[in-house]
């Protein structure tokens, strides 16, 4: 076995899942500092578990120690690959999390929005990024400076909302043309794992969370959708369809795996 680094595992920043808290064993991987909770159980193997919290694994009684910390090393490469995907996680829900006050920042279409409260306005206020003077695009928000980190949160949300109809409903109609397709009814999601749906009635939901990413992929969420009113499933008729109307929708797709989704609960 070759010796190993946090740096060529990329665990560099992940030393909470080398060396979890609950961890009772450790094991030495060429440069590397192993540590796992071992459970013993009633079971005829060894199961290896990867978490949050690092490496657990599950042996039976009768099996000792060496035989373990052997069974550890046979499955090293797997275990650090799914402990550094772990904390590709945490970084990811790190970066979601937002500090809901004035001067907050969130992505929108792709780029940096910064949260403004201003009592005196009537109304939400979009201003556009003025690079020449350095200013990401901003959103004042028809709040006292003194509001709390619940009501800045919902202000955001609504706002965020009223853009993604706004917007969904101007892409709907570019590309459904392009598409000779009719949308009969538009409504938005919340869902966790689905950007989009379609139904054979000509209905579409879209996620209204598709306004963090680029207009390039968020038209591809709505090209995808669109194309299943013409064939209900994931065939190659299904994917010809996509690519008639956008030929880089792969790299396009890709993108929603990427990108920072802000937690707003």
């Amino acid at each position: 076995m070759s010796p190993r680094s946090t740096a060529d595992t990329g665990l560099a920043h992940s030393e909470a899942l080398l060396r979890p808290v609950e961890a009772n064993r450790e094991l030495v991987l060429g440069e590397l500092h192993l540590g796992y909770l071992l459970k013993r159980a009633t079971r005829r193997t060894i199961g290896f578990v990867v978490g949050p919290r690092g490496l657990a694994v599950s042996a039976p009684r009768w099996v000792s120690q060496p035989q373990i910390d052997g069974a550890v090393q046979l499955k090293a490469d797997w275990i650090l690959r799914k402990l550094a995907e772990q904390g590709q996680r945490l970084v990811q829900l790190d970066a979601a999390r937002i500090d809901w006050r004035d001067g907050a920042r969130l992505p929108y279409l792709g780029e940096d929005l910064v949260i403004r409260t201003t009592g005196t306005l009537t109304r939400s206020v979009l201003q556009e990024p003025q690079a020449h003077l350095g200013q990401p695009r901003t959103l004042h928000l028809r709040l006292p400076p003194g509001a709390t980190p619940e009501q800045i949160r919902d202000a955001v949300q609504r706002w965020l909302q009223l853009q993604a109809r706004a917007l969904f409903e101007a892409r709907i109609a570019h590309h459904a043309a392009r598409m000779d397709v009719r949308v009969r009814q538009l409504r938005l999601s919340s869902a966790r794992t689905r950007w989009g749906s379609a139904s054979s009635d000509g209905s579409v939901r879209l996620n209204w969370r598709l306004v963090h990413f680029p207009l390039a992929t968020l038209d591809y969420v709505v090209v995808h959708e669109l194309a299943h009113l013409r064939e209900m499933n994931h065939s190659p008729a299904f994917w010809a369809i996509v690519r008639a109307v956008m030929p880089d929708y792969e790299a396009r797709r890709r993108t929603l795996k990427d990108g920072v989704v802000p937690v707003f609960d």
